[in-house]
């Protein structure tokens, strides 16, 4: 198996453990976890929050030692923390261990994302580093749908063991493959226009939050059907479509494809609240949402290296603080506003910030010439490498 196959494992593999177990978990089984810690909305919401506020410190710190210590020792941080992390909320006893549990494991995805492109950098042909990049991310609908088949097959503490165990089997994983020792150092952060990365930050905001309500709050929403842990299969399914994302910018640009993912986020949220206990519609919302929401993250990885390909990891650990703000903001603002004024409401208003975003996509497609250094300075015959197809 050449180093881009084995990259491009460890990268969907750790994403996959990060997302979709330690940090979107508390959504699938929180209607569970509510029960047994008697749980009401609000501090719901506030538990997510806190969980998101371990991730934004997780990415300060990732973004702050990338340069010095390069991508493996993160990515090794943000498996062990996973695992610990969940391990104590399969055996917390009480609201103190679970809310530890929670936010130590939601630091792991701000370890495990950012450092991957400076992996990719070192690793990848600079033609072909967009489409690896947006590949990556799909690694959350992977652990959403492996989650949500946990969920209907053993109950929650049991789902949570086994999410640590793959934690750490993933952790050993990414040890020997991610390449080790630090990167090249820059000053900054080059010349890349100061009007489109503010675009940037502004739509990784919004991101986050529409993203965070969403993983936190649908399940609830939808419990009356009887058909939640379908629903999250399913959103894990159809976030599969992430994988196309590479192809979507190729294709139609990123303005195109900032327009096309932030509209359909706003509609999956959008159906959510007109109709929660209609099937058909909680079936659209899924299917919706994950294709969107995996898009998204491959669509803020792809839009921030190009802007900054000078400092990779550190660039994008910028734009995923602002995410991380958004996801700290959302669950506990609109869990604030669903216990005064209902789900539905906190939905649409979700839905209109998601449609609000469309006014922040880049208005070009910010494909400048990369001034990154080419060839095998990073790893020998590291970017003669082939890429999975």
């Amino acid at each position: 198996m050449s180093p881009a196959w084995r990259v491009g494992i460890a990268g969907v593999s750790a994403i996959g453990v990060g997302f979709g177990f330690a940090r979107y978990g508390y959504g699938l089984f929180l209607p569970e976890i509510a029960r047994e810690f008697g749980l009401p909305v609000s501090t719901a919401g506030w538990i997510a929050s806190a969980g998101y506020a371990g991730y934004l410190l997780a990415l300060v710190a990732a973004g702050a030692l990338a340069d010095r210590v390069g991508p493996r020792p993160l990515v090794v941080a943000g498996g062990l923390a996973a695992a610990v992390g969940m391990a104590l909320v399969a055996v917390a006893d009480g609201s103190a261990t679970l809310v530890a549990g929670l936010v130590l494991a939601g630091t792991s995805s701000g370890w495990v994302w950012a450092p991957y492109s400076d992996a990719v950098d070192r690793l990848i042909p600079e033609n072909r580093r967009s489409r690896v990049l947006a590949l990556l991310p799909t690694g959350t609908a992977f652990g959403v749908v492996v989650a949500g088949a946990l969920a209907m097959a053993v109950q929650w503490r049991v789902a949570w063991g086994l999410f640590s165990l793959m934690a750490l089997a993933v952790t050993a994983y990414n040890l020997a493959v991610i390449p080790g020792g630090a990167g090249r150092r820059s000053a900054g952060f080059g010349a890349a226009a100061g009007f489109s990365a503010l675009r940037l930050y502004a739509t990784a905001l919004s991101y986050g939050l529409v993203g965070a309500v969403y993983w936190s709050f649908a399940v609830a929403a939808v419990s009356a059907t009887g058909a939640a842990p379908v629903f999250w299969i399913l959103t894990g399914l159809s976030g599969v479509a992430g994988l196309a994302t590479g192809v979507l910018i190729h294709r139609w640009g990123l303005p195109g494809a900032h327009r096309v993912i932030f509209l359909a986020l706003a509609c999956a949220a959008g159906l959510l609240a007109l109709a929660p206990g209609e099937l058909t519609a909680v079936i659209a919302s899924a299917l919706l949402y994950g294709a969107s929401f995996m898009a998204g993250s491959g669509l803020l990885a792809v839009w921030s290296h190009r802007l900054f390909p000078e400092r990779p990891t550190a660039a994008l650990s910028v734009a995923l603080v602002f995410l991380a703000i958004g996801t700290i903001a959302g669950p506990a603002v609109m869990g604030v506003l669903a216990a005064g004024s209902g789900l539905g409401t906190a939905l649409w208003v979700t839905a209109a910030i998601a449609a609000l975003t469309l006014l922040a996509g880049p208005v070009r497609d910010d494909s400048r010439t990369a001034t990154t250094l080419t060839g095998g300075e990073f790893s020998r015959g590291g970017h003669r490498d082939h890429l999975p197809h």
